[in-house]
């Protein structure tokens, strides 16, 4: 790598400043906002929300300045993504503090406390969680395919997919899935995305055991994810997504229970 010039680390600083000015401001608004937090309560759900979007806003910033380094320095700044990383697994977080962790439980679980932000338009939602998503795909293309955190995102992807399910409120879906109605088209472009990302969730945990880890744990968590899609589909009325979300859970729980006897053999003979 060449060495860097006085003249190239000042474009980089100097082009920096505004980035990081923003993000000292976020910073130090989330320090006012976890006060509001703490809590609980309706201001509390609220404020949840509001600093996931900060969240994002600010992992955006730290996104940019990379792109900087390495227009600038011709190098990637591997802390500046770091951050960035941690800022998304927060945004996460607030929403989950909000919603939930749970991949598969019925609606009536968290229907009280999404009923907190009933606020929040189902567009509102949508831009949201689209936004989320647009920040994760960016980061993974910042860090480039040959990254250690290759893994580590696919449990980021799988908890953005389970709060994009979980938050939008399916006790509308029927009204707001009529084309009549005034939330139709994000209502339906939701949906569409929650499918998709279970869907992805599934295969890319199934991906993990395969190809990294061979633990059972990973390929119960891709279950997971279609036992969730086929609950949704179930839900929303969609019979033939269902049965086929049902037929590739059916194949692929044969397939965990076949390699769970197979490694409890495999202990057997090593004891």
């Amino acid at each position: 790598m060449a060495k860097l010039n006085d003249d190239e680390r000042n474009k980089y600083y100097e082009r920096i400043k505004p980035y990081h000015a923003a993000a000292d401001v976020i910073l130090r608004s989330e320090q006012d906002a976890l006060k509001i937090i703490k809590q609980g309560g309706l201001a509390c759900a609220l404020k949840q929300v509001e600093m996931s979007e900060a969240m994002l806003n600010l992992a955006s910033n730290y996104i940019v300045i990379n792109g900087i380094s390495q227009a600038v320095l011709k190098q990637k700044n591997e802390d500046t993504l770091n951050d960035a990383r941690k800022t998304l697994y927060k945004s996460i977080i607030y929403l989950e503090g909000l919603i939930g962790t749970s991949v598969d439980a019925p609606f009536a679980d968290y229907e009280q406390q999404l009923a907190l932000i009933e606020s929040y338009t189902p567009a509102q939602r949508y831009r949201l969680v689209r936004k989320m998503g647009l920040a994760i795909q960016l980061l993974e293309n910042a860090y480039g395919d040959n990254t250690k955190w290759k893994w580590t995102f696919v449990e980021m992807e799988g908890r953005y997919a389970a709060v994009t399910k979980n938050i939008i409120n399916l006790r509308d879906v029927f009204v707001n899935s009529d084309i009549r109605s005034p939330h139709y088209e994000p209502t339906v472009l939701h949906l569409r995305l929650i499918r998709k990302l279970l869907m992805q969730a599934a295969d890319r945990y199934r991906e993990k055991y395969e190809l990294s880890t061979d633990r059972i744990d990973d390929f119960k968590a891709g279950i997971s994810y279609l036992s969730a899609l086929k609950r949704l589909n179930i839900l929303t009325g969609d019979q033939i997504e269902a049965t086929t979300a049902k037929k590739k859970l059916d194949i692929w729980t044969a397939k965990l229970n076949s390699d769970i006897a197979k490694q409890e053999n495999q202990d057997k003979k090593k004891g």
